[in-house]
């Protein structure tokens, strides 16, 4: 039976739509022939531009919806967008731009003739189309994913509210580091990351343990695809701070409360590394690189379709690296691992499951003593190291995955993700000790403490996460509404065994410490759990074209149960449990323009801690306010995001330093004193400003670029946390020359970072590390389609300095380096 086709249509839709007449009559039943045709054709169509309020939904509803709103003749074939989703579309717009914002990250390409538009899968395009695949970025929107893309900005971010919004659409602070950022500064670990970041300081108090903070506060919330983990510094077992990036995509940032969806927290903020997922099309490539100081690492990704028709994906990516360094006896060896499968059950629901693995070991120690016991501070060599050459600490990071999604008829969407982690740390020690506000070396004879003990840890963490959310009207508008349940919990077991100490000469020992013949007797018992649940809902009410306003609210229970033995410093047992804690949340937006907004956001700080005071009791929580108000922008179809955010951060009962007080006034057998005591400090705040650019300047040129301010004070206005930096000024931009020379792309940054100290009570002195500034250089030479050569030149100046001081020592920075890359894309 023969079908008439609707007016003057192109070849490619003609195909499209006899392909379709020619199939069983139950494929239009289900959604038609995927046609929605207009009643007018109206002459220059491109040209025109509309006011447009479409939601993120499934794709053939919000090509229904374009097609409706803009008279508009829309042919596709539903295969090919099955199980796809849009993103949001309003403003004004005309019908290219519309295109590319529905359709970003999807792959899906499109052809514009006259009145009628073709969007087909890339399998099925043809000559003359737009690809908007991730390879396009100069002339399509960006979609979530990074990879690709070639961008240093995405075009969706849901880490902040769960919702799929822009940068510009959420009002909070939130920075992307992209894969393309990753690779370009060959950035492979979380805290290289984490560096890097606007707004974002760290400190390494001995060994493997970093302090990572944001706003006066510290960040201890992770989140691998959205379902969050815990970090307990105490421990040392912090997987998260050492994780490899090669299976991540992206990594999202929120700076301030995030209580709205992670529930009981600091105010720091949240990081959220967001993986690799299987690709609908092959891609693989292979990496080898070679650094300075017998550094070696390579690389191999691959992913595909394992199915003829695409419905079962799978990736798998594998990567080993083996460090030395600048420091003696001292390097880091790495082992990852990654595979996922995903799979469309049917047209509206998508499964996913993987597994990722690390091993990290790392061998001798970092740090070096910052002060002598008369108050003097340092100043060794870099290349010093304060561990024996048989020392390590080794970690085993186990996840285990899965994600489900499902679209309902409606648009309507239900997501469910759950993560279990398994982490196991293996401690052989012999380094100088690390005692906060105490020096253990004297500046005449060198002589130095050194501490000797063995230590194991088992660590589970289980997560899940279970979303509902969609659009609904009311009074003539389209409004979202999303609602949530999610659930963490944590257990971390640790036992130590003392060997004892020992006295070397600092100057002479050359890192040769007699290694323990036995296991050491039983010295520390640590045993932490904590769990939490909670409920949440929030509505975003479009009010009015240029306003959004975001409403909700979180109640949680949380529990936290810590043992610490010996007992001699109080009571070993603190327990803590929370009910019903309800955290609200407001955040509005107002356009100025398509492209500029200005917005502010209220969310109340909740955050049990374990901290004791003078007389062993345990500090109640902290509790307060976020307060934040900002612009931003979104230029070049969102290829170019820029921020400006003033910030204020209340807190009460915050635990700090009892300067010289002790736990119920305990002190070792060795006259080191006890356990540190605290106090609660009430009226602290926080007050900053954060700046932000990044993305694409001029075709061809990436920017990422940002200033923070943060000063953290008491009530009386002293400052507090002096060993975190309070102004940094990040910049690192690459440009990919155009014609002849396309094939070359340099790049460069700076780094700075204003002074930091660390005031020492029993010594009365302060250990500082003033103004600080590393300029780095790379240039990238694609010497075939396939086969391109990276060369990264790291602290060209050979700046010297700590890049974090903590406890008793202090961590240098990188001297002068430089890696060479080869990546082969098959």
């Amino acid at each position: 039976m023969s079908k008439s086709l609707p007016g003057p249509l192109n070849p490619l839709a003609k195909a499209l739509l006899i392909r379709h007449s020619l199939r069983p009559q139950r494929a239009f039943t289900r959604i038609g022939l995927g046609l929605a045709i207009s009643a007018a054709m109206v002459a220059q169509v491109q040209a025109q531009e509309w006011t447009l309020d479409i939601p993120a939904q499934s794709m053939n509803s919000a090509l229904q919806a374009l097609a409706k709103q803009t008279d508009t003749q829309l042919l596709y074939s539903p295969e090919d967008i099955n199980g796809l989703r849009s993103t949001a579309l309003k403003g004004r717009h005309d019908l290219q731009s519309s295109l590319r914002t529905l359709l970003q990250g999807t792959g899906l390409r499109y052809q514009i003739d006259g009145n009628t538009v073709t969007v087909t899968a890339s399998s099925s395009a043809q000559a003359g189309q737009v690809e908007l695949s991730a390879t396009n970025v100069n002339s399509v929107g960006l979609g979530a994913t990074t990879e690709g893309t070639g961008s240093y900005t995405t075009g969706v971010t849901n880490t902040a509210t769960k919702m799929n919004l822009s940068i510009r659409e959420t009002p909070q602070s939130i920075s992307v580091i992209t894969r393309q950022r990753m690779d370009d500064q060959q950035l492979n670990s979380v805290t290289q990351v984490l560096n890097q970041t606007p707004g974002i300081t760290m400190s390494q108090d001995g060994g493997l343990r970093y302090n990572i903070y944001s706003r006066g506060s510290a960040i201890n919330t992770y989140q691998l695809d959205g379902v969050t983990t815990t970090q307990e510094n105490q421990t040392r077992n912090m997987p998260s701070t050492l994780l490899d990036m090669t299976i991540y995509d992206r990594v999202e940032i929120v700076r301030g409360a995030t209580g709205l969806m992670t529930g009981a927290g600091e105010p720091g903020g949240v990081v959220n590394l967001i993986r690799k997922r299987p690709t609908r099309e092959f891609q693989s490539h292979i990496q080898g690189t070679v650094g300075s100081w017998d550094s070696y690492r390579s690389e191999v990704d691959v992913s595909g379709p394992l199915t003829e028709g695409g419905n079962l994906r799978g990736r798998m990516v594998a990567a080993k690296q083996k460090s030395g360094s600048f420091r003696d006896w001292y390097k880091e060896d790495k082992d990852i691992l990654y595979g996922v499968l995903e799979a469309d059950l049917n047209d509206a629901t998508l499964v996913r499951f993987g597994v990722d693995y690390q091993k990290f070991k790392a061998t001798g120690s970092p740090g070096v003593p910052l002060l002598f016991t008369n108050g003097k501070q340092t100043n060794f060599s870099r290349s010093t190291s304060s561990g024996a050459r048989w020392m390590y600490d080794e970690l085993e990071t186990t996840n285990y995955f899965m994600a489900a999604e499902h679209t309902f008829a409606n648009d309507w969407q239900i997501k469910l993700a759950a993560n279990y982690m398994d982490s196991n740390r293996d401690n052989y020690n012999g380094s100088y000790q690390t005692t906060t506000n105490r020096a253990w070396i004297d500046e005449a004879t060198g002589a130095a403490r050194m501490l000797r003990y063995n230590a194991e840890a088992d660590q589970t963490q289980r997560g899940v996460d279970l979303t509902l959310q969609g659009p609904f009207s009311l009074f003539g508008r389209t409004h979202e509404f999303i609602t949530g349940f999610n659930y963490q919990d944590y257990k971390n077991d640790h036992t130590g065994y003392d060997v004892g100490s020992t006295t070397v000469n600092f100057y002479d020992w050359d890192n040769y410490l007699p290694r323990p013949t036995e296991t050491g007797a039983l010295g520390e018992i640590l045993n932490i759990k904590s769990s939490q649940r909670g409920t949440y809902a929030a509505f975003k009410f479009n009010l009015m074209d240029d306003l959004n306003v975001i409403v909700g609210a979180r109640t949680s229970d949380y529990d936290y149960d810590y043992y610490y033995w010996p007992t001699s410093f109080g009571s070993p047992d603190v327990k803590m449990h929370e009910r019903g804690e309800v955290t609200p949340y407001a955040g509005i937006t107002y356009d100025l323009t398509p492209e500029q907004s200005v917005y502010a956001s209220y969310t109340d700080i909740f955050k049990p801690q374990s901290s004791r005071d003078s007389n062993g009791s345990v500090i109640g929580p902290v509790v307060g306010a976020n307060y934040e108000v900002g612009w931003k922008g979104a230029f070049y179809d969102g290829r170019l995001n820029a921020s400006t955010a003033l910030f204020l951060v209340k807190r009460d009962n915050l635990a700090v330093v009892d300067n010289g007080v002790l736990v119920n006034g305990t002190v070792n057998e060795d006259g080191s004193g006890g356990e540190q005591a605290y106090k609660a400090a009430k009226g602290t705040e926080t007050k900053g400003i954060d700046l932000e650019l990044s993305g694409e300047v001029l075709p061809g040129w990436q920017v990422m670029t940002s200033y923070s301010h943060a000063r953290t004070e008491d009530a009386e206005g002293e400052r507090q946390l002096t060993q975190y930096s309070m102004d940094t000024f990040r910049f690192w931009n690459t440009y990919r020359f155009q014609g002849d020379w396309n094939r070359l792309t340099v790049g460069g940054g700076v780094s700075w970072n204003s002074s930091m100290s660390l005031y020492y009570t029993n010594l009365k002195a302060r250990a500082t590390q003033d103004d600080y500034t590393v300029a780095s250089l790379m240039a990238r030479y694609q010497v075939t389609d396939h086969l391109a050569a990276t060369l990264n030149l790291n602290n060209i100046f050979d700046e010297k300095y700590y890049s974090g001081i903590g406890g008793s020592v202090g961590h240098y920075g990188d001297p002068r380096n430089a890696t060479m890359s080869l990546r082969y894309d098959f």
